[in-house]
């Protein structure tokens, strides 16, 4: 095996050597001018793809979401979001930060909100209140286990939402392994939101970038907003580039990586101890928790990596492996083994202690 299977997360693929020759050849020009041809081609594509009018390439997925925010809303404006969702946990208060807009949060069943839980959370217009604007959802969810968002829920929330003139965004960073698990069109997944969010640097295995669709007027907007918040790109066709050559090859073989994540599950399914949280998994993220009564997180993950193997602590006892273009099968299965093994070295004999999750 190689020294390092890293499964802390699928931003850590590094550029394939075909991808890294397709970038040395990249034509390029000066996109503050839109002047660069092969982020113009980047653009024209993703908006075609989701069946959006326009599209803007952005240098992250959390610039690209929190662009969104801000086109849609006023300072003092309250969106509507799951909350473990990526915009609200992991993107460092940006909408409060950088839009001036309140995070009204709901609890949904991993990351998946029903529309009943929103009909009674659009503030009333009265100057006492900030306004509710927007409804944020993300798919495939991080926290919810990779978990593809079912469509007719989206559909139900997107009505509601627009009959109550409320817009909606898609953090749709892993949107690509949605597609592939689910079978459903990109435009079919892309369609209830007024606009939407791509990553490439995750899954697909490009270094650097994400991009926003939606409605001309909004990316124009947004292009200013990319500006205001320091995104704006010269020469950057060498990533461009790196994004289409993605696009082209690295979509379909997700499904490998759905393959590999679920061989990995299937060994935290059969060790004492451990517990998949939530308790499928449906596309490239697995995660798990540890009954500290029988194995300490860190324990297991200073073992792992004395096998040369990463995997996330995300919590006291929150563990996350993840699956990516950098991982093969055999890689995930020598993972699976190496688990079980490790854990029947750090599980106490039995009888001192038995896994309770209750």
């Amino acid at each position: 095996m190689p020294d390092l299977i890293d499964l802390r997360s699928d931003t850590v693929t590094k550029p394939t050597p075909e991808m890294r020759a397709v970038m040395a050849m990249a034509d390029v020009g000066d996109d503050v001018y839109a002047e660069d041809p092969t982020i113009n081609h980047l653009q024209d594509r993703v908006a075609a793809m989701l069946g959006k009018e326009a599209a803007l390439f952005v240098p992250s997925g959390t610039m690209s979401n929190q662009i969104a925010v801000r086109v849609h809303t006023q300072p003092g404006d309250e969106l509507l979001c799951d909350d473990t969702c990526h915009i609200f946990t992991w993107e460092a208060g940006g909408p409060a930060v950088l839009s001036g807009v309140t995070s009204r949060t709901v609890a949904g069943d991993y990351g998946v909100l029903d529309v009943e839980q929103l009909r009674d959370k659009i503030r009333p217009t009265n100057e006492h209140y900030s306004q509710t604007r927007l409804v944020t959802l993300e798919n495939t969810h991080n926290r919810g286990g990779g978990r593809v968002y079912p469509l007719e829920k989206i559909q139900a929330i997107s009505k509601w939402a627009h009959d109550n003139k409320l817009m909606m965004h898609l953090d749709g960073a892993r949107l690509w392994n949605a597609h592939v698990a689910s079978g459903v069109s990109l435009t079919a997944w892309a369609e209830p939101f007024d606009t939407v969010s791509v990553c490439f640097s995750k899954g697909l295995g490009a270094p650097v970038g994400s991009a926003l669709a939606g409605p001309k007027d909004l990316i124009a907007k947004a292009r200013r907003v990319r500006k205001l918040f320091g995104g704006a790109i010269r020469q950057g066709g060498v990533l461009a580039a790196a994004a289409l050559y993605a696009l082209d090859n690295h979509i379909d073989r997700l499904a490998e990586d759905h393959q590999n994540a679920k061989m990995i599950a299937q060994a935290i399914t059969d060790i004492p101890g451990l517990r998949l949280d939530p308790p499928y998994v449906e596309t490239n993220l697995v995660w798990f928790e540890v009954d500290p009564k029988v194995i300490s997180a860190k324990h297991l993950v200073d073992a792992m990596k004395e096998h040369g193997i990463l995997i996330s602590i995300l919590g006291a006892n929150m563990m996350r492996a993840c699956t990516h273009l950098d991982v093969s099968a055999k890689q995930a299965e020598f993972v699976a083994d190496k688990l079980r093994e490790v854990c029947r070295t750090l599980t106490p004999p039995k009888g001192k202690s038995s896994p309770d999750f209750d």
